[in-house]
């Protein structure tokens, strides 16, 4: 199969350009903003006006720790010798791993204002974040950044890498748009049809995305800038979703034993 190349620019009006990415971020937060609206019909822990603000605050929180994760994680030496590079985002760099940070902060902020507790948040948006997920992996995708290990299996695309070289590559964005975007999301919205003990949507979510990532990394490149970090194997990716896997295990098992229901 070869690469469906998509200009990553929608449209050039000279003094501004809209990107693909951009728009899919855009997108993201029109799909949490929905699905909120949609979950507080059954789920009325939330009003509409709150909703209102998780969002706006959820924003923010993805993009600005998004930012900020991939400079600290992925390109600290850069960041150090020019802060100012934060503000370029035209130049792409984000981290789901930052953004994820960024939002539970903002959650935080937000709870000081509706009085819910931690976890009674993060179990309603667990759900929100999936979908929001596959569309910044289809902008990486349109991008053409983010590509696997070169095959000569069934799977791969006949794509370029970041120097231009053509060759058959895993087109780890779809893989993990399907995973941690649509199976995710599947998931999570049916197992949070029913009522469950409070944690277990946040404590699944965080197993599950930080399994998916591990295990698509053992196909995807690494960082240029970084390489693999040990072992041969070991990415930047892998070490931060591996917390985030053995956190999921424990808050899960503490929900069992609590049983509190959301």
């Amino acid at each position: 199969m070869n690469y469906i190349s998509i200009d990553p620019v929608i449209f050039d009006l000279g003094f501004v350009k809209i990107y693909w990415y951009g728009v899919m971020y855009l997108l993201a937060f029109i799909s949490a903003y929905l699905l909120a609206k949609l979950r507080i019909k059954k789920n009325h822990l939330f009003t509409n006006k709150e909703v209102d603000d998780l969002i706006f605050y959820g924003a923010l929180g993805a993009v600005i720790g998004g930012r900020f994760g991939y400079l600290i994680f992925y390109s600290l030496p850069s960041f150090l010798d020019n802060p100012l590079i934060f503000l370029s985002f035209q130049n792409g760099g984000m981290s789901f791993h930052g953004g994820f940070i960024g939002v539970l902060l903002s959650m935080m902020l937000l709870n000081r204002k509706t009085g819910k507790t931690f976890f009674q948040t993060t179990d309603f948006i667990a759900p929100l974040v999936p979908l929001g997920l596959f569309f910044g992996r289809i902008g990486n995708y349109i991008n053409g950044e983010l590509w696997g290990k070169t095959t000569s299996s069934y799977w791969g695309v006949y794509s370029p890498d970041y120097l231009g070289e053509w060759a058959y590559r895993y087109p780890t964005q779809l893989f993990e748009a399907i995973l941690e975007g649509i199976l995710l999301f599947a998931i999570l919205w049916l197992f949070t049809n029913k009522s469950r003990p409070l944690m277990t949507p946040s404590s699944l979510f965080l197993i599950l995305y930080g399994l998916f990532r591990f295990i698509i990394e053992f196909i995807r490149m690494p960082d240029t800038q970084l390489g693999y970090l040990a072992f041969e194997w070991l990415t930047m990716g892998q070490l931060l979703s591996l917390p985030m896997i053995i956190i999921g295990i424990f808050i899960f098992y503490k929900a069992q034993l609590t049983g509190k229901q959301l």
